[in-house]
């Protein structure tokens, strides 16, 4: 369940490869990708996130990705590559992007054996084959006077990097959930964003710490724009929340379930 639009769905597939991988914190894990390929990558910051394919059996199948991921590329393409080779697509956010050197960073939750993506990331080796095709930003910025951000620990990066890029005299709230105090992360937050680390006690639903918190929140005065992510029932009751129980306008949330509790087929941070 997203209200999110992609915004680059024409965009070719770019090639990459593994450069190097390290535990960030305890449960997150940071592959590097590199190649000659990411040259034709363009970086527009804040939530910026893309469809990661990862091989199935050989990389054969990442060659025979379509170059557009549209609905009609979808069908033609993608499900035309055999089941034994066709590669496992999930949805993640650039956590950092250095032009420079062609390498892009991206945080994977990782949390025992659970989903597909997460246990990949956690074995990555240098020089092993993905493709990724970027899909712009979930974010828009809407013109207001507050801006409020909820997450759970896979919107973390996207958290993190609309702190980072949103403007310097930015107003408002970022409630972040985790299952685990020791996830959190380095934040480089406006002044005037108050960063809200919560933590779910060990087994409870995602949105047990955050949904309350927001409930509980005392928003400045003045129109407000929000951006819900993360699981998926965490994400459309705080939209149900704010737009029942606040008045703010449905154009001015944002929201997207990256998973949902119980299923591995929604790609995660």
């Amino acid at each position: 369940m997203s209200n999110i639009a992609i915004t680059h769905a024409d965009s070719g597939v770019v090639q990459a490869e593994v450069v190097r991988r390290e535990h960030v914190t305890p449960h997150m894990v940071r592959v590097t990708l590199g190649g000659d390929d990411l040259e034709r990558f363009t970086a527009v910051g804040y939530d910026q996130w893309f469809r990661l394919a990862l091989p199935v059996g050989d990389v054969g199948g990442l060659e025979r990705l379509p170059a557009k991921f549209t609905m009609g590329a979808y069908l033609t393409g993608y499900l035309r590559i055999p089941k034994g080779k066709r590669p496992i697509v999930r949805n993640y956010t650039v956590r950092e992007y250095r032009a420079a050197d062609r390498e892009l960073d991206v945080d994977f939750v990782v949390h025992g054996s659970e989903g597909v993506a997460g246990p990949w990331a956690a074995t990555a080796e240098p020089g092993d084959r993905v493709a990724f095709i970027d899909q712009g930003c979930g974010w828009r910025g809407l013109p207001a006077d507050v801006n409020l951000i909820v997450a759970d620990e896979s919107g973390l990066p996207a958290a993190v990097g609309i702190l980072r890029d949103m403007p310097r005299d930015s107003v408002g709230h970022a409630l972040i959930e985790l299952f685990d105090e020791r996830d959190r992360q380095d934040v480089d937050a406006p002044a005037g964003m108050a960063v809200h680390w919560l933590i779910r006690d060990a087994g409870a639903d995602p949105g047990s710490a955050a949904l309350p918190a927001l409930r509980d929140l005392e928003m400045p005065a003045g129109s407000t724009y929000a951006f819900a992510v993360g699981e998926q029932s965490l994400a459309a009751a705080a939209r149900r929340h704010l737009v029942r129980e606040r008045g703010i306008p449905k154009s001015h949330v944002t929201f997207s379930g990256y998973w949902k509790k119980g299923h591995t087929a929604v790609g995660g941070s």
